[in-house]
């Protein structure tokens, strides 16, 4: 599994993951965007609607037809779309993110501590009972709004 840090430094999440979900739809991958919060999944399913113009489907993984969206929004990681990639808006890696193919966690500076806590942990992991480490990545996003992979 491949684990993508995002440092949200500059844009809002309800921004970020429009860009994000673009890209992973454009690869004809299907999506879970998840978050913990309803109001925020609201927001975050009208930025999709409204994504430049060229809207991204999406449905909350509660209403009818969740299998069918291409990006499925959900509070606890819900994979009724068969999605191999998850967005967790909200920074918070749950017991689910594994299965996934990838998953792009996103994080604020109040959350930096956290996320490098996490980073540590799962650099560490595997190495027993068959298991490995996940691939990790970071991301960070310069003063210009592009991204760019670091440490």
């Amino acid at each position: 599994m491949r684990i993508d840090f995002y440092q949200l430094s500059r844009d809002p999440v309800v921004e970020v993951v429009p860009m994000l979900a673009r890209k992973a739809v454009a690869s004809g991958a299907r999506l879970a965007v998840v978050h913990a919060d309803p109001a925020v999944r609201a927001q975050l399913s009208d930025a999709l609607w409204a994504a430049d113009g060229a809207f991204l489907a999406n449905g909350e993984a509660s209403a009818g037809h969740a299998a069918r969206q291409p990006i499925l929004l959900s509070g606890d990681g819900a994979r009724d779309n068969e999605a191999s990639i998850a967005i967790l808006a909200d920074g918070d890696i749950r017991d689910t993110a594994d299965r996934f193919e990838r998953v792009l966690l996103l994080f604020g500076a109040e959350s930096t501590d956290a996320a490098r806590d996490l980073w540590r942990r799962l650099a560490s992991a595997g190495g027993g009972g068959g298991t490995s480490a996940p691939d990790l990545h970071i991301f960070k996003q310069r003063s210009d709004g592009a991204w760019r992979e670091g440490r």
